[in-house]
């Protein structure tokens, strides 16, 4: 049914709430009696809260390795991330339901990498669609195209659009097929909020209240994933620190059976919203997002009223031929930019990951995409710390990659919103003269370029350890690059454990020193040696052509150490002697330098 553009504003669209810099959109309240309308295929469901067998002191006995305040995107995806390491962890979530929204729709290359690892990468791609560029238009002319990096050695796209409901929903799934494997290796608490919590040098105890009452639970370690209002953030007295945009943008999701690709379009200064940007996307389900900027001087409140968002709407689809289809709209939000951080993730036993510890601008997407990285990266070494396999200063080496990381995310991102949200007269004068320029000079449309988000180089990493120099390949630090072997893909072997990645092209390489192989093997660390030949050469595990040894700096063979969120750790020509057993002690920040005990 299409939206009548003049119908009285006597109540709120869906999910319409607003939201500042530090938060983004934000998801609106939940009803105690009804479930969020279903959006396209998807349908919600209610959980039912629970609360566990308590002590006459109203406390849950025992104390759990990991809480996990949070049950949205991260902080589900640092739950099986901990499960890939057989970690158990209690999920804290105050809703009882996956999120209303698309909210963050935009999933990296990188991002599907880490859901690989999470075993929940099918689901993505079933439902995802693919995409690898998009176009900008100044006024109605079109000003500039651009393509993120995609070759034949790929198997994964560089973005796929995805609502966020189902990210939540493939994610819980998959929780839910490792506890009927493993009975309370994810304990999902629904309708549990955090009201309180006090560390001390062995843990944390926290006080929760759900509809059936209030308790308190134990925890060595505390993992706020709880998001940019974050309950945990305040409780410590922390705040985010960094620069808040005034621009702001309404968000709405409608129904619109369009039969546009999918690829990410913009319109800036468009005579239908002038002096404004607007940009748009495809989603699953025939759902479009829309993103426009309001213009100084219009009110949050009024551009959120039915009619409101229903005359632009129309507005915008009249202007680019798609104004006779039927539409209708299903969520609506508003967001401020801002590029904003805490000093630290860690403080004590409590680690902040997401929209709890940083907050991005959309542009580029990487507000969600961050926050799967700050689980990658955060799961495997809260792991090897609760196992005891590791030292806890480990967890320090959580907070400064991911602060260095976000500080890389934030320059690029602060770029793209100066361009799309000039903070100033001066800046949108640049803005109005790269834009008129760009028909006639294609070089300085380079400057619309969306700055489209990519893996990070924790480039001053300390558990990276020196070794050769190669004439090409990954650097230590950088996430070891996608490859095409005769056979699948160089991704397909190498899983969240420490790997040993040896290159091999001819029969005559060097071996590994066997003693060391041995005892790595048989130690305590997630470890495992994947050999990679060329053609014919017996005893591989893949084979591929000369072209991916010519890309990897391996030409004459070489060896890469790979951390198991696939970051280098060390890589050499010819491994030395008691090179390895320091790179992984170094690497693992292990309790104890014998590998093998």
């Amino acid at each position: 049914m299409m939206t009548n553009p003049t119908a009285p504003a006597t109540a709120p669209p869906p999910g319409a709430r607003a939201a500042d810099a530090a938060s983004g959109p934000v998801p609106p309240p939940a009803s105690a009696t009804e479930l969020p309308p279903s959006v396209g295929a998807f349908h919600y469901t209610r959980y039912p809260a629970r609360t566990p067998a308590l002590g006459h002191d109203g406390m849950e006995p025992g104390r759990h390795p990991v809480v996990i305040a949070g049950g949205g995107p991260v902080g589900m995806a640092l739950a099986l991330g901990l499960a890939n390491h057989g970690v158990r962890s209690v999920v804290l979530e105050a809703d009882d339901t996956v999120c209303v929204g698309s909210r963050a729709a935009c999933i990296s290359r990188r991002s599907l990498e880490i859901m690989e690892r999470l075993h929940v990468l099918p689901a993505f791609m079933a439902k995802g669609l693919p995409w690898t560029g998009g176009r900008s238009f100044y006024k109605t002319a079109e000003v500039f195209r651009f393509e993120m990096p995609h070759d034949e050695r790929q198997k994964l796209p560089p973005m796929i659009n995805l609502e966020q409901y189902y990210i939540e929903q493939y994610l819980l799934d998959e929780i839910l097929r490792r506890n009927e494997a493993s009975p309370g290796l994810v304990d999902i608490r629904w309708g549990t909020e955090l009201t309180g919590l006090a560390q001390d040098d062995e843990g944390v105890t926290l006080d929760v209240r759900n509809p059936e009452g209030a308790y308190r639970l134990r925890g060595q370690w505390l993992a706020a994933c709880d998001g940019g209002q974050s309950f945990v953030r305040k409780a410590l007295g922390l705040a985010l620190e960094g620069t808040g945009y005034e621009g702001r943008y309404v968000i709405i999701d409608i129904e619109l059976h369009s039969t546009h690709p999918t690829e990410r379009r913009a319109w800036f200064d468009p005579p239908w919203n002038p002096g404004s940007t607007v940009l748009m996307h495809r989603q699953p389900d025939e759902i479009w997002r829309i993103d426009y900027q309001l213009r100084a001087g219009q009110g949050t409140e009024d551009a959120l009223k039915p009619a409101a968002v229903a005359e632009f709407v129309q507005r915008h689809l009249n202007a680019i031929g798609e104004g006779h289809l039927p539409w209708k709209t299903v969520w609506t939000s508003v967001y401020r930019a801002g590029a904003m951080t805490l000093d630290s993730y860690r403080h004590g036993r409590v680690l902040f990951a997401g929209n709890a510890a940083h907050a991005m601008p959309i542009f580029g997407v990487r507000g969600l995409n961050s926050g799967f990285d700050d689980a990658d990266n955060l799961a495997w070494k809260l792991a090897f710390v609760a196992r005891g396999l590791s030292d806890a200063s480990l967890l320090d080496s959580y907070s400064q990659e991911r602060i260095a990381a976000f500080h890389v995310n934030a320059e690029n991102a602060m770029r793209s919103t100066e361009f799309m949200s000039p903070p100033s007269r001066g800046f949108d004068l640049l803005r109005e003269a790269a834009l008129s320029l760009s028909q006639v000079h294609r070089g300085i449309a380079q400057l619309i370029n969306p700055r489209q988000t990519q893996a990070v180089r924790y480039a001053d990493s300390a558990l990276s350890s020196e070794g050769d120099a190669l004439t090409a390949g990954p650097l230590p630090g950088e996430v070891m690059a996608e490859q095409q072997l005769e056979q699948g893909h160089l991704t397909d072997w190498i899983g969240p454990v420490f790997t040993l990645l040896v290159l091999r092209p001819g029969a005559d390489a060097v071996p590994l020193p066997d003693d060391e192989l041995a005892q790595a093997l048989g130690g305590a660390l997630p470890f495992a040696v994947r050999t990679i030949a060329g053609p014919g050469i017996a005893g591989a595990d893949a084979h591929v052509g000369p072209d991916v040894f010519e890309a990897l700096g391996a030409r004459d063979g070489a060896v890469y150490l790979l951390r198991p969120d696939g970051h280098v750790a060390a890589r050499w020509r010819r491994l030395p002697g008691g090179a390895l057993q320091a790179a992984l002690a170094r690497a693992a920040a292990a309790a104890s330098t014998e590998i093998a005990r």
